[in-house]
């Protein structure tokens, strides 16, 4: 699966879950946790998405600021753990 589909089943999800990220036009380096559009909670919302929809495992090592913080940074990691 390349990085921009994954890129866009990302971005589609936290719109569709996320009522501020519905508001702004999302971009992939907008801050999700920084400019709370997700919090903690949301962050579980995406990490339960990620495993079952690329059959990915997270641990909570993965839980990191680094690995959530905007769409383009969930797409890096994502590629990392289809690697």
């Amino acid at each position: 699966m390349s990085g921009d589909a994954i890129q866009g089943q990302l971005k589609s999800f936290i719109t569709k879950q996320f009522p501020l990220a519905r508001k702004r036009n999302l971009g992939i380096d907008d801050r999700l946790l920084g400019e709370g559009i997700i919090d903690s909670l949301g962050v579980l919302d995406i990490v339960g998405y990620l495993e079952t929809e690329f059959s990915i495992s997270i641990a909570d090592d993965d839980l990191t600021p680094e690995n959530f913080e905007t769409i383009g940074r969930l797409t890096a990691f994502v590629e990392r753990k289809l690697a």
